[in-house]
């Protein structure tokens, strides 16, 4: 399992599968274990505000670098707005300044969307600062794919990585646990879809229940 000491991204193989409750789910399970946590949401784009969410669910402080008005990927959503573009050794320093044991760093979008000026991504980041990624992914069909290339594109440059679904369905079907047995990758865990309607205490107690033990959320072994 990947090491969660210092800054740790939390990327996605695609927008919308769930990044922002994952990474609510992993500091709430960070801070049970008696560790300190903070969250940087690396930027944000539209008029959710995946800051402020973050620390409702899980009381971990959170805070977004740049925040911009269209829902685009932050580079295009920069361009569009105006507004300053973010330069990686400006982001990278300001991760190293952080006093927590473990920073976790919420991409926007896939791992390879620009985010900021020369068009850096998510990867440049976690090259930049030597730290390992957690992949959230889909349960349903096309996870297998976006998956495996995304988990090819951090192994490329040498960045550690393991895998949590984001929003595993209350009524899973075949697809969603034949890919339980088949998502490349070393798997972190489930978390159930509409967790973050759940009260914040309620969520606190539960997110470690969400990391994996080797088994699937009914109960069979995906490990044989």
């Amino acid at each position: 399992m990947i090491a969660f000491e210092g800054p740790v991204l939390v990327t996605g193989t695609d927008t919308g599968v769930g990044k922002t409750i994952a990474t609510a789910a992993l500091a709430a399970h960070l801070q049970r274990q008696g560790r300190s946590v903070e969250v940087i949401k690396i930027a944000q784009s539209g008029d959710d505000d995946d800051a402020a969410e973050i620390t409702r669910l899980s009381g971990a402080p959170a805070r977004a670098l740049a925040a911009y008005p269209d829902p685009l990927a932050p580079f295009t959503a920069a361009r569009r707005s105006g507004l300053p573009l973010l330069k990686l050794h400006e982001v990278a320093e300001t991760v190293f300044e952080a006093k927590s044991e473990v920073v976790l760093l919420e991409g926007a979008g896939g791992l390879l969307v620009q985010l900021g000026e020369g068009g850096w991504t998510a990867r440049d980041l976690a090259v930049e600062l030597g730290c390992p990624a957690v992949v959230v992914a889909r349960a349903g069909l096309g996870t297998l794919n976006h998956t495996a290339l995304t988990l090819e594109a951090l192994a490329k440059h040498g960045i550690d990585a393991a895998v949590l679904i984001g929003a595993w369905p209350a009524e899973p079907g075949l697809a969603e646990y034949e890919n339980l047995m088949d998502l490349p990758g070393r798997r972190l865990g489930w978390i159930p879809d509409g967790a973050s309607a759940l009260e914040p205490e309620v969520f606190r107690l539960s997110a470690s229940e969400w990391f994996d033990l080797g088994e699937t959320p009914t109960g069979r072994d995906t490990r044989e």
